[in-house]
């Protein structure tokens, strides 16, 4: 079990985000960073990704076209990573995996590989390493920017993206932000993990008229 446990998030300490407000409000605050690394928690299983075509692909259950279009933004995403190279930043993703893995899970460890790759600094944790912490439910889906920043990113039922409520209080920033280091030094590279784990996998078969 862990010995570190992150804050609680507590809305009335934090602003609330519409997701047409959060979008810019995130892209301003990285784009601002410098000398200082971000961290990403991914928790759930399942989302519904939107205006992205490899997306679309495998909800179509078109698995080869959706690994096809994976492959096609590599050049877009070594872009990114020297562009926080220049600011002196590296962004940090842990991402949680449940076995067995859902759709979307499968179909996103693919992308993540793709990023580690490219130079993206990904690592992956099994569910069962934060499950003990979740007596009232999941954790939330949080990004740390920068070490001053820390959105804890909304979503609907069905996985749809819905804003965020962003915090600034020094103590919370900070503590998520350990939390989220020390179970990237304990995770498994996302390449390795895809490699022993998911390559082998047949494609995911999705339910009719359903994502996961």
């Amino acid at each position: 079990m862990l010995d570190l446990q992150p804050p609680a998030l507590d809305p009335t300490r934090g602003v609330r985000l519409l997701r047409s407000v959060y979008r810019p409000d995130f892209r301003s605050r990285n784009a601002e960073i410098q000398n200082r690394d971000s961290w990403k928690f991914e928790r759930r299983q399942h989302f519904e990704e939107q205006n992205d075509p490899s997306r679309d692909a495998l909800t179509r259950g078109d698995w080869n076209e959706a690994l096809r279009l994976l492959e096609e933004e590599r050049d877009d995403i070594r872009q990114a990573v020297r562009a926080d190279a220049g600011r002196g930043s590296v962004f940090h993703r842990v991402r949680i995996v449940e076995e067995p893995l859902t759709p979307y899970v499968q179909w996103e460890l693919h992308a993540l590989r793709i990023q580690a790759e490219c130079g993206r600094r990904i690592r992956v944790v099994r569910a069962e390493r934060v499950s003990p912490l979740e007596s009232g439910g999941p954790l939330p889906e949080v990004v740390v920017l920068g070490g001053a920043t820390l959105y804890d990113i909304a979503y609907t039922d069905e996985g749809v993206p819905d804003g965020a409520t962003r915090y600034e209080d020094p103590d919370v920033v900070q503590g998520w932000e350990a939390f989220i280091a020390r179970l990237y030094a304990d995770g498994e590279d996302v390449r390795s993990y895809v490699e022993r784990s998911v390559a082998h996998l047949p494609p995911p078969q999705l339910s009719m008229g359903a994502g996961d």
